[in-house]
């Protein structure tokens, strides 16, 4: 085998928690933008991505959406890849960064996407109350546990101190 394809992390390599948080947030927004597509658009079609036009844009923007989604999971899992390569994913800020992702996701369809934009609701012909208050409490909290686990990481780095 090929030393320079195949090599070990270098020893001593230091954590990267900042590229750990971003890369899996990247990861947990793709996650969340999946499970959106795939519960609330394909399995119980509630709605489409854009439900201002006909049908087939409606197909055509969740078909776009889906691209987005699984282009931003690849890229993501490249990344996170690649810290775990070089030794350098620091694990408590994956975690963060998941949360903090699937959160964010969740809470700009609900706020920019439902209500701003009026892109589209979350389903039609009913109380839209309840389902709003669920959809965006639900990505709140997950938001909130990422915040919660970054605070909690950060405190974790600092108390080890710096690598040597």
């Amino acid at each position: 085998m090929n030393a320079s394809v195949h090599r070990s992390p270098a020893s001593g390599a230091r954590p990267e928690p900042r590229r750990s948080m971003v890369v899996c947030g990247v990861i947990g927004a793709a996650v969340m933008a999946a499970v959106d597509e795939i519960v609330f658009h394909q399995v119980l079609g509630w709605h489409h991505f854009y439900d201002r036009s006909t049908t087939g844009v409606g197909l055509l923007s969740d078909g776009l959406l889906h691209t987005a989604e699984l282009l931003a999971l690849v890229a993501g899992f490249f990344l996170y890849a690649d810290l775990r390569r070089r030794g350098t994913l620091a694990p408590a800020h994956a975690w963060a960064g998941l949360f903090l992702g699937l959160g964010a996701f969740q809470l700009f369809d609900g706020i920019v996407d439902h209500k701003l934009l009026r892109l589209h609701q979350i389903r039609y012909g009913v109380d839209l109350a309840p389902y709003d208050w669920a959809w965006n409490l639900g990505g709140l909290a997950l938001l909130l546990t990422g915040v919660v686990l970054g605070v909690r990481a950060a405190r974790l780095g600092r108390a080890a101190g710096p690598a040597s």
